[in-house]
């Protein structure tokens, strides 16, 4: 009988993930280390005045500190490790359906699927979220651009007066870098509630249709991400 093939183990996943943030940045070690160094320090200095008064208060202070320079070090490596995933897969078809599928939050609603696709690979995404409706193309612009305007026309017909909104995931200089693809939805303006989302996102599901996920990227590398 033949064996199913076992996940790798969680020390096995941060491995990879360490190597991969090595091979893409060799100055992660290194910040990391500095932050567990300032942490180390910061403890050491409160001990040495706020817990001066008591040889306990002063171990106690190198150990918070030092446990807080730990977790910043992790914080650090954390981001690094974003960044070279992000890296790596920047620029191919789908890249915008891993960022959908594990960075969307505070309210934002999205998937993977992309609701409009060409014989090139250029595609659309919708998300909605108290912004709006957010259409991001992902490929050329100026072969994006029609697909967008098509899409946009399609959401205005199905809820008219919606607020809708583009966002480029181009390779040219005014397109917005995967990576900052989450904070870009986050910090635009905010003209919907909870409820109103919700409803939304109820009646556009109706006009979706079953398209597959661009060939090049697959989704679930982005669940390696650790916060």
């Amino acid at each position: 009988m033949a064996k199913k093939n076992k996940e790798p183990g969680r020390l096995a996943q941060l491995l990879k993930i360490y190597k991969m943030t090595m091979a893409a940045d060799k100055t992660a070690i290194w910040w990391s280390m500095l932050a567990v160094a300032l942490g180390a320090l910061s403890g050491t200095v409160l001990g040495a005045t706020v817990g001066q008064a008591t040889a306990v208060g002063f171990v106690v202070w190198i150990i918070t500190g030092s446990l807080i320079g730990i977790l910043s070090g992790l914080v650090v490596m954390s981001r690094k490790a974003e960044r070279a995933a992000y890296a790596q897969i920047e620029g191919q078809p789908g890249a915008v359906s891993a960022v959908l599928r594990s960075a969307l939050k505070r309210g934002w609603r999205g998937s993977e699927m992309p609701i409009a696709v060409n014989r090139n690979q250029d595609a659309v995404y919708r998300a909605i979220g108290p912004a709006g409706v957010v259409l991001i193309g992902e490929g050329v612009r100026t072969r994006v651009q029609p697909l967008l305007e098509d899409e946009r026309k399609k959401v205005q017909r199905a809820i008219p007066g919606v607020a809708v909104k583009f966002v480029y995931v181009t390779q040219d200089a005014e397109g917005t870098r995967l990576m900052k693809l989450g904070t870009t939805l986050l910090k635009l303006k905010r003209v919907l509630t909870r409820n109103e989302v919700a409803a939304i996102d109820k009646r556009l599901s109706a006009l979706v249709t079953s398209m597959p996920i661009p060939k090049g990227i697959d989704p679930k590398r982005m669940r390696a991400q650790h916060r």
